[in-house]
């Protein structure tokens, strides 16, 4: 494939991670890239550890992308299904997260529009699926390089356990706080960090559901941390926990966090549904099965009756919860060497091969 045309973001989010890393294999691999940010914006301020050339590459892809841009050569939009009705040319091949688990007539159409519908869940693609779609692939994401050992010594003599990702309800991220707080709360043996702030709340809106999930007490050793500004402020909190709790969210395209630390091997808590069953076992994580499913709409981020973003989302019980944790703690001192070849297992790399492969077959 010698030319292509991409969309996709670029920012601190998983969106923007995920497009920079499929850049980086584009620009190892020699691809001349048409580059259309979404949002018109280059934001690399997360993006500490990049090299000059390769983002004075993405610059100028994206400074000379109308006049580079071929009709005749495949686009690749790496984004939500949501917009992605868009394209640029007319061989578009969607490279999406799919976190629920009842496609809309929307949502089908959107699909059916693309050359190719790639879904980085074999849990998308089957959703899909049911619903009629004939041109769904499942190619999953890789490790992200930019996250690696540190070695360094963090809270020794604690049990140090890390949430991160957006405050959401699908997430369960007040849930998983509650409980933890009932479990450990005030127990200087362990601790609890926390990096959930929503940057689509605002500050008031997040200082709110935070006191409304410890309800007016006080915790010596839960600790709240702001959004994290760069890659290797990241790496730094993953390094620094034992147990990862982020991996008990109830719906998922991926799950960057929890995968991410799993990789660095770390022990992660983990819902047996949606995109995790695509990277987490018995071996290389502490595996909950869910109890059952409740509506996903939490009136903020998903609504009833809408165009998208329609269904369920897993629950857990409080004991499997506990138990869970149980089993973490006794394991916390051992090195997950299963979840280390995750990193090999899974690589960008071979994500844009394959992308690059089912766009050079048609």
């Amino acid at each position: 494939m010698k030319h292509i045309n991409f969309i996709g973001p670029i920012n601190s989010l998983s969106f923007g991670n995920v497009c920079v890393n499929m850049l980086r294999e584009l620009h190892k691999k020699d691809v001349r890239v048409s580059f259309f940010p979404v949002g018109n914006n280059l934001d690399f301020a997360a993006f500490n550890s990049i090299d000059d050339d390769f983002k004075s590459w993405v610059t100028s892809a994206f400074n000379s992308r109308f006049s580079s841009m071929q009709k005749d050569s495949p686009s690749l939009r790496m984004w939500h299904l949501n917009g992605s009705e868009y394209q640029v040319g007319p061989r578009q091949y969607l490279y999406t997260f799919y976190e629920c688990d009842a496609p809309t007539f929307a949502e089908k159409n959107i699909c059916d529009l693309q050359s190719k519908a790639i879904f980085s869940s074999s849990h998308g693609k089957e959703c899909f699926d049911k619903v009629g779609c004939t041109n769904t692939h499942h190619i999953p994401i890789g490790f992200d390089r930019d996250f690696h050992k540190t070695d360094k010594k963090y809270l020794e003599g604690r049990v140090h356990f890390g949430l991160m990702g957006k405050f959401e309800k699908r997430k369960h991220t007040s849930r998983i706080i509650k409980l933890w707080a009932d479990k450990y709360g005030n127990n200087n043996d362990y601790q609890l960090t926390c990096c959930v702030t929503n940057p689509f709340f605002k500050p008031e809106q997040m200082n709110q559901v935070l006191a409304q999930t410890l309800a007016g007490k006080r915790y010596t050793n839960i600790n709240f941390l702001p959004f994290l500004q760069t890659n290797s402020e990241v790496n730094q909190l993953l390094n620094s926990i034992d147990i990862d709790l982020t991996g008990l969210s109830g719906a998922e395209g991926w799950n960057l966090p929890s995968f991410n630390a799993s990789c660095l091997g770390k022990w992660s808590v983990v819902l047996n549904s949606t995109s995790h069953k695509d990277w987490a076992t018995s071996e290389n994580s502490i595996l909950v099965e869910p109890s059952g499913t409740e509506e996903i709409y939490d009136g903020a981020f998903f609504h009833k009756g809408q165009d998208f973003n329609q269904g369920n989302m897993n629950t857990f019980s409080d004991d499997s919860f506990n138990e869970a944790v149980d089993k973490a703690v006794n394991k916390c001192n051992t090195n997950n060497t299963e979840g280390i070849k995750l990193g090999e297992k899974f690589s960008y790399s071979k994500t844009i091969d394959s992308i690059l492969n089912l766009m050079s077959n048609e």
